[in-house]
C-alpha cells in the first residue's frame, strides 16, 4: 500500500523533533478544532498552536483524528492550515509563587517574570495510597468564633461552603485566608469576574493576607480548557509546599465553575449528555480533585481546603452541591435571610455540620456544642410564633431560655476568634448567663 503524504510528514516530524507533531486542520466548529495527521501519536491534554498562538488541548482522538478545544482565537483559521501539536510537560511551582498572582500557566498576571522552580509535578498526579495517609489532624485556629466551636476545622479536613451570589462568600474567605493557621494559603479563583480578582487580591484579601499566598486565577471569559487547567495547577502548588512538610490551606472557588468547564469540555469531546447535561464521568473528575487535598503522608505536610460551592435559589439538591456534600468532610450553609439582616458570616448553624466531631472536641466542649444547636433550634422552630406575638411567655421553658439567649448567640456566630480556647469559654459564659 502506498503511504500518504499526511503519514509521510508526521513521520519526518516525529523523527526531528519528538516532541512536537506537525498535522492539519480538517475541521473547525464552535467549540473545536479537528486535527488530521496525528493519530497514534497526539496524547490526551498536548497544547495545539497554530500560527506560534496557542490555540487548542486535545481533549478527545479517534482513529482518524484529534480533537482540540479552542483556548486561544482561531480567527482567520483556514482548513488545511498547520497546527503544531507540544506536548505538556506539567509545572514547575516555586517558593517565588508567595505573594503572586498566577495563571493556568504559572504566568504572572502583571506582565512580570515569574521564577519557576526546578522539580517538574504533573497537573495530574495518581492519588496517595489510601494506606499510607494519616488520619485528620489537630483542630486550627481560625480567628472566627463560629469556625472554633460549632463548625471546627482540623488539619487536613476538607469542607464545601454552600452559597448563592451575594452573601458575603468572598468575605468570609479572605478572613479564612487571613486567620487560619497555616504555613501557605494558595487561593483558586475559578471562574471569577476580572473586576472582582482584583478587588478580591487588593481590597479584600489585603497585603498581610498575600504575603503568605499564591493566588492562581482564571477569569470568567477564559475557555473551559484554562479553567480545568487553572484549577489543576492550584491542587499541584498546593501539594508542592506540602511535599515540604508545611500545612497549606487551599481556598477553592468554585467548584461549580469548575464542573461547568469539564461539562463543556466534556460535551465537546463526545461524552453524552446526563443530569442537567453534566457527563456520567463528572462525579469521578470532580472527587479526584478533592481527593488530592486531605491529610499527607510519611514526613509531608497537610492540604486543609475549602471548596465554594454555588448553590442557585439555594438549592442544596442541585446536582454539584448533593455531589459535594457525599465527597467532603463537612458542609457550610450560607443563608441568604442571614445576610439581609447584616450578620456576617451569614452561616447557617443548623443546617452546617463538620465531620470532624465529636472527635475534634472534649467532652465538655460537645457538651456546650450539643446545648448551643438545640437552644438555636429552639429559637428558630419558635421564630414565627416569637415574630408574629402569638408566642406567649411562659409556655416553654426551653423557648423561654432561646429567646433570652438568641441575641448574644447570634452575635457569637459573627464574631472573631482569638483562639479555639477563648471561644469555648465565651460560649459557656453566654449558655450560663440565663
Amino acid at each position: 500500500m502506498p503511504l500518504r503524504l499526511e503519514d509521510m510528514a508526521r513521520g519526518i516530524a516525529a523523527a526531528i523533533s519528538p516532541e512536537t507533531l506537525w498535522g492539519r486542520i480538517s475541521a473547525i466548529d464552535s467549540g473545536g478544532i479537528r486535527i488530521s495527521g496525528v493519530e497514534g501519536l497526539a496524547r490526551i491534554g498536548d497544547q495545539v498552536e497554530i500560527d506560534g498562538q496557542l490555540a487548542g488541548e486535545v481533549i478527545a482522538i479517534d482513529g482518524r483524528s484529534a480533537v482540540a478545544m479552542q483556548c486561544g482565537s482561531t480567527a482567520g483559521v483556514t482548513i488545511g492550515a498547520r497546527a503544531a501539536i507540544h506536548k505538556d510537560h506539567g509545572v514547575r511551582p516555586s517558593n517565588a509563587w508567595l505573594g503572586r498572582v498566577i495563571n493556568a500557566f504559572g504566568e504572572s498576571f502583571d506582565g512580570t517574570p515569574t521564577r519557576k522552580g526546578d522539580a517538574v509535578m504533573s497537573l495530574t498526579p495518581p492519588p496517595l495510597p489510601v494506606s499510607a495517609r494519616r488520619g485528620l489532624g489537630a483542630r486550627v485556629n481560625t480567628g472566627l468564633a463560629v469556625f472554633d466551636t460549632f463548625l471546627p476545622l482540623c488539619r487536613g479536613q476538607r469542607i464545601g461552603l454552600f452559597a448563592g451570589s451575594g452573601v458575603g462568600k468572598s468575605s468570609l474567605l479572605a478572613q479564612l485566608a487571613k486567620g487560619v493557621d497555616a504555613d501557605v494559603v494558595v487561593l483558586a479563583l475559578i471562574g471569577e469576574r476580572s473586576r472582582e480578582v482584583r478587588d478580591f487580591v487588593e481590597e479584600t484579601l489585603g497585603e498581610d493576607g498575600r504575603k503568605r499566598s499564591v493566588v492562581i486565577v482564571s477569569t470568567c471569559d477564559e475557555p473551559a480548557p484554562l479553567k480545568r487547567r487553572a484549577a489543576q495547577l492550584a491542587l499541584t502548588t498546593a501539594e508542592y509546599f506540602r511535599d515540604q512538610g508545611k500545612h497549606v490551606l487551599l481556598l477553592f472557588d468554585s467548584v461549580t465553575r469548575f464542573a461547568d468547564a469539564y461539562r463543556e469540555i466534556g460535551l465537546t469531546a463526545g461524552e453524552t449528555p446526563s443530569l442537567r447535561a453534566y457527563p456520567p464521568s463528572t462525579f469521578r473528575t470532580v472527587a479526584s480533585l478533592a481527593e488530592r487535598a486531605g491529610p499527607g503522608a510519611g514526613r509531608a505536610g497537610d492540604i486543609t481546603a475549602v471548596f465554594t460551592v454555588l448553590v442557585a435559589g439555594s438549592d442544596m439538591d442541585e446536582p454539584i452541591a448533593d455531589m459535594m456534600r457525599s465527597i467532603l468532610d463537612g458542609h457550610v450553609v450560607l443563608e441568604r435571610s442571614i445576610a439581609e439582616r447584616g450578620r456576617f458570616p451569614a452561616i447557617d448553624v443548623r443546617r452546617s455540620v463538620s465531620r470532624s466531631l465529636p472527635r475534634a472536641a472534649s467532652d465538655e466542649e460537645n457538651a456546650l456544642l450539643g446545648n448551643g444547636r438545640a437552644t438555636i433550634a429552639a429559637y428558630e422552630e419558635a421564630a414565627t410564633m416569637i415574630q408574629t406575638g402569638l408566642y406567649t411567655r411562659g409556655s416553654d421553658a426551653a423557648i423561654d431560655r432561646a429567646v433570652a439567649l438568641w441575641p448574644a448567640l447570634d452575635r457569637f456566630v459573627g464574631e472573631k476568634s482569638e483562639d479555639c480556647a477563648h471561644a469555648f469559654a465565651a460560649l459557656k459564659s453566654i449558655l450560663q448567663s440565663a
